[in-house]
């Protein structure tokens, strides 16, 4: 699986040169290139990456108050000329440092530390999921969704807090979530187990809403649930 990344510079032959060797790493998929921070977080509220190429010097924001506002936290890579901004680099716990002219080996010792960490990071983690929700991006945690609903070409995921209707389909999501913690009780509804309050006939409560189970997922539920 390859990195996501953005490349947020504003000298364009900058920009072009990091473009070139993620595409020559075969590793790295260039999302978008932004000439100043204003345009990277207007693309971030909206979209995942996994890796941000920053450079710390741009018009109106600097790099670091670029990071003070990001909405999630992927991993960061410094592009600079200056060594003075590698103490910044560390408060700021970025991955690595690049400092400019670097080496194609240089950038290929840094892409593989992200790869690194973004594997450690995906076995550790709290499991939780990003959806778009009127073209931002909304964090939920598996252990505060209830359940999802489908409504045709949206779904909506109800929280222990909020609801929120995002474009996606049903089965995208049962791809995703069901497991262990989630079952698909009917063709509309996916349900977290641990959410149920009651089950009558075909029917199951969670926090006051009704949700139909079907006749073909009814048995599964059961199991799951460890009804004698």
């Amino acid at each position: 699986m390859k990195i996501s990344s953005i490349i947020v510079e504003d000298l364009q032959p900058s920009a072009e040169f990091l473009q070139k060797f993620c595409e020559r790493s075969g590793l790295v998929t260039v999302q978008a290139s932004c000439p100043d921070a204003e345009q990277a977080l207007t693309f971030l509220s909206g979209n995942l990456v996994d890796l941000i190429f920053l450079d710390v010097e741009m018009p109106g924001l600097n790099g670091f108050q670029m990071l003070d506002q990001l909405v999630y936290q992927p991993q960061v890579v410094l592009t600079t000329s200056k060594p003075e901004y590698a103490y910044n680099a560390f408060e700021y716990k970025v991955t690595d440092f690049l400092k400019k002219p670097f080496t194609y080996q240089r950038f290929l010792d840094a892409v593989q530390k992200v790869e690194k960490i973004i594997q450690q990071t995906a076995e550790t983690e709290e499991e939780h999921i990003f959806i778009k929700v009127n073209g931002k991006l909304v964090k939920l945690k598996y252990d505060d969704i209830l359940f999802m609903e489908s409504m045709g070409d949206y779904v909506k995921f109800v929280t222990t807090e909020k609801r929120y209707i995002t474009l996606n389909t049903m089965k995208n999501l049962e791809q995703k979530f069901c497991g262990n913690q989630f079952c698909k009780v009917h063709r509309s509804y996916i349900v977290n187990l641990s959410a149920i309050d009651d089950i009558q006939e075909n029917t199951l409560y969670i926090k006051g809403n009704e949700i139909p189970v079907s006749k073909s997922n009814k048995a599964s539920v059961l199991q799951k649930i460890n009804v004698l």
